[in-house]
């Protein structure tokens, strides 16, 4: 029986056939910190998942990831729970180890592990993958460009709007001409950059979209439900507010809309949004309670959109409602229906507290990506010393 499924996995019938008597069914396990998840994370479980049958996903514990990359931004719980939100996971492991060994694997009956196409090292430099990449059990997914834990930090530091225009880099503007943030947030300042810590500007595609999203259309019987925010920086408080909205019917269709920039912007004020509205579509679309987005809903909840959509509620939390640019209430139209309601999920987070987060622990991430981006450029060097030296071998060979 498995630690992480009480079923036991020889024969358990919710996942559809008994695996002791079909060799073709393949478990496979994600391990990784999963600190700060966003639609990168997300597009690696996406991409695992469709590597086999039964996703596995192994979280870190706080204390491993202080003591191999430095502090987290969230809690082990709260990493837990937004890892089982995301709609490609069938399964946690709580308190995975840092470093994966063929005794994990076989411990969670998984035929082998997926990480994407960066490194993962431990805190004294070495491979967390090396013994299940010799012997075979290990595959290699697509790292998503331009996003990364990094990254999202550095915006929150610099407090600027330069992510909201996605034509103009910060080279352009003058503020970051490394494009990775090493610059402010080392102390050091740029020396090299390594490619996985760094980031490249995200470019949306019409496919990125189409594998992220459902595809699937209101059946009869299901309760559309319709919800409208910013959903920045998408988090737990995201998720538990979309899982009370999920609750509220027996077969609910929830469709989240999200504002533009310029409109978050507007009620929200600082350099908000920290994510454009590209990146804020593929997280909230990961969400296994979201059906559908509506990408640059219109901030006033009208009578064309839930016509358009045949809205049966329409949900708020307990956040704060911003009157719309004429001063008018944007639930108007909704409460005047009576499909207008507010909903307490339990969960006060909100993107104002991970930014104050990030702030109170400055120096701390200063360090942390400091101190990761210097191992990385060393196992870069060192592998860039072995293929130069291969090189010149192959030469002194055919000579």
């Amino acid at each position: 029986m498995s630690p992480c499924n009480p079923i036991g996995l020889a024969n358990d019938i919710t996942r559809g056939r008994a695996l002791m008597f079909d060799p073709m069914f393949k478990i496979h396990i994600c391990l990784h910190s999963y600190d700060m998840v966003h639609y990168g994370h997300s597009n690696q479980l996406r991409q695992a998942k469709a590597m086999g049958d039964y996703l596995v996903v192994g979280v870190h514990t706080d204390e491993e990831i202080s003591k191999h990359k430095g502090p987290p931004v969230f809690t082990q719980a709260e990493r837990y729970k937004m890892i089982r939100a995301i709609k490609w996971v069938d399964e946690i492991v709580e308190g995975a180890p840092y470093v994966t060994t063929l005794e994990t694997l076989d411990k969670y009956n998984c035929d082998f592990c997926v990480h994407g196409d960066d490194i993962t090292l431990t805190v004294d430099g070495k491979d967390t993958y090396d013994e299940v990449k010799r012997m075979g059990r290990y595959r290699e997914c697509k790292r998503t460009q331009g996003v990364s834990t990094t990254d999202l930090v550095g915006r929150m530091l610099l407090l600027t709007k330069s992510h909201h225009i996605t034509k103009r880099s910060f080279e352009y503007f003058g503020i970051c001409k490394c494009k990775t943030f090493s610059c402010i947030l080392s102390p050091q300042g740029p020396k090299g950059h390594s490619p996985w810590t760094g980031v490249s500007q995200f470019l949306q595609t019409s496919q990125k979209i189409i594998q992220f999203a459902s595809g699937k259309e209101p059946q009869p019987g299901d309760t559309i439900i319709y919800v409208a925010g910013a959903f920045d920086l998408f988090h737990i408080g995201h998720v538990d507010f979309l899982e009370t909205v999920h609750k509220q019917a027996e077969k609910p269709y929830v469709i989240v809309g999200l504002h533009f920039d310029q409109e978050v912007n507007r009620y929200k004020g600082k350099n908000y949004p920290i994510m454009n509205i590209h990146e804020r579509t593929l997280s909230v679309l990961a969400c296994r309670y979201v059906s559908e987005v509506v990408i640059g809903a219109p901030y006033a909840v009208g009578k064309d959109l839930l016509d358009h959509f045949k809205v049966d509620l329409v949900c708020h939390g307990k956040t704060e409602v911003f009157p719309d640019t004429d001063g008018t209430d944007p639930y108007t139209e909704p409460k005047k229906r009576g499909v207008f309601r507010i909903l307490d999920s339990g969960n006060n987070l909100t993107s104002d507290d991970i930014v104050q987060r990030i702030i109170e622990n400055r120096l701390q991430f200063e360090a942390r990506n400091q101190k990761k981006e210097a191992k990385e450029m060393a196992v870069i060097e060192a592998l860039k010393h072995k293929e130069d030296s291969l090189k010149t071998e192959t030469a002194l060979t055919n000579n």
